[in-house]
């Protein structure tokens, strides 16, 4: 393991660095993607709302 000795002053309360929207890049796609393969319609636009789908 290694410790790096810097003190970070970027961080929250709880003292820790975030990774922001890395991990929620991906959240979107997924969803219209079953959203596709559900209704087999294709929704290129967010957000996806019911009268986009019964249109």
């Amino acid at each position: 393991m290694i410790l790096v000795s810097e003190v970070g002053h970027a961080v929250n309360p709880a003292g820790v660095k975030g990774l922001g929207d890395l991990g929620n890049v991906g959240t979107a796609a997924a969803v219209a993607s079953a959203v596709y393969h559900a209704t087999d319609k294709r929704i290129r636009d967010l957000s996806i709302r019911i009268e986009q789908l019964i249109t």
